[in-house]
């Protein structure tokens, strides 16, 4: 992850990859993987037979019927983003903070990207009434809004919009005729799937909603680049389909063949692959909350993470000891707790949220960092923080912040 120009800050030009889960490979899908090494010809672009028939079959256990002349894949869901893009044509519009990933695209395309405030509630959603005003603004100035993207499981804020706050939302998407791309790479690591209520938008309003999973969120490591895209059916999508193909196709964007494979055996489901993403879902889980434990309790500021491997935090309640430190912005920010921490931080701002606030990404993966033994303990283990190189990690991390409350209370004025 590259920093941000030290000369002022200048425009964020790379983020932080996502989130990895800190663990070995599943020894099944490697061995489909290593099998198919062999394999000499090339996939289709838009993924081949195989592949969008298990896509389609993952749709259709989450309730949206799917046919393979919906579904595309690609070698990573930026790819599938950017040809949405460039097809659909027009403005963007994204929630504020969003995917380190989403904007970019549309800047290389010369496009403009909006960030919408999103409700008290959750992140990766925009606020609907924030959304109309911003809509409306953008057309007084003589843009065309035509892209909203968002997410229900949310990268960076580690959130689960509520269906009700959601529904205003596409309903006031589509009711200024707006395209919306659903990124649901996340909607499988939702920690308490019981007591969580997750619904896609394309189950809301099917006709105007492309639904785009890459498959790093919870069934393969994020060295094996695959993601997928579901279109509306008919003539809703069937244009757009086509030329999102063509973006595809003048890129030369393939999945790897052995990765094809790989994947269309893990969105398949069997249950190896369904037991293992329960039980690192649960073990982030657990992380997740003692972070965010460990963050709130010394005074900074976090929405407790419902899904994902990360949480975001808002430092600003501790500024004035951060600012002792020379921590001004959320690019000190992320240069300052990477070095204390030992572990990547990418601040806010790479986010699309204000440099001034002092917010940061944290990944749960970091804190299992250890041999290759110690990180496939974690996911056998029965009581995972309590295994000496997770809580080792976790002490150092709860130090670190009670470390800050500590200075920012003596630098407090008196009363």
């Amino acid at each position: 992850m590259r920093r941000t120009d030290p000369e002022g800050h200048g425009p964020v030009r790379y983020g932080p990859p996502l989130p990895d889960d800190g663990l070995p490979v599943l020894p099944e899908i490697a061995a489909v993987l290593a099998a198919a090494a062999g394999r000499a010809e090339s996939e289709p672009v838009g993924g081949g037979t195989a592949l969008l028939e298990a896509a389609c079959g993952y749709w259709g256990r989450r309730g949206l019927p799917t046919e393979p002349e919906q579904a595309v894949a690609g070698p990573g869901a930026p790819a599938l983003l950017l040809g949405l893009t460039f097809a659909l044509g027009g403005d963007v519009l994204v929630p504020r903070p969003c995917a380190a990933w989403w904007a970019p695209y549309a800047r290389l395309l010369g496009r403009p990207v909006f960030h919408v405030a999103t409700p008290a509630e959750c992140g990766g959603v925009p606020d609907p009434y924030a959304l109309l005003e911003t809509v409306r603004r953008v057309r007084d100035e003589g843009g065309d809004p035509r892209l909203l993207v968002l997410s229900v499981a949310d990268d960076p804020t580690a959130t689960v919009a509520p269906p009700e706050v959601l529904h205003e939302t596409v309903e006031a998407a589509t009711g200024e005729g707006l395209h919306l791309v659903s990124d649901e790479t996340w909607r499988d690591t939702v920690h308490a799937p019981h007591d969580t209520v997750l619904v896609s938008p394309a189950e809301m309003l099917p006709e105007q909603v492309t639904v785009v999973t890459d498959l790093a969120g919870a069934h393969l490591p994020p060295g094996w680049p695959a993601a997928v895209a579901r279109f509306p059916a008919h003539n809703a999508g069937n244009g757009l389909h086509a030329r999102v193909l063509d973006v595809l196709t003048a890129l030369g964007a393939r999945v790897a063949g052995p990765v094809a494979l790989a994947a269309g055996y893990a969105l398949a489901e069997p249950e190896t692959v369904t037991a293992r993403i329960g039980a690192a879902v649960r073990l982030h889980a657990r992380v997740a909350a003692a972070a965010h434990a460990a963050a709130v309790g010394a005074g900074a500021l976090s929405r407790p993470p419902q899904a994902g491997r990360h949480l975001y935090v808002d430092l600003g309640p501790l500024r004035a000891g951060l600012s002792s430190h020379g921590v001004g912005d959320a690019q000190d920010l992320e240069d300052f707790l990477a070095a204390r921490l030992g572990m990547p931080a990418p601040g806010g701002h790479r986010f699309g949220d204000d440099l001034a606030a002092l917010r940061v990404r944290l990944s749960t993966g970091a804190l299992l960092a250890g041999t290759d033994e110690e990180r496939a303990e974690c996911i056998a283990s029965p009581s995972p923080l309590e295994l000496p190189h997770v809580q080792r990690a976790l002490i150092h991390m709860r130090s670190v912040f009670d470390d800050l409350r500590d200075e920012a209370q003596r630098r407090e004025p008196p009363r």
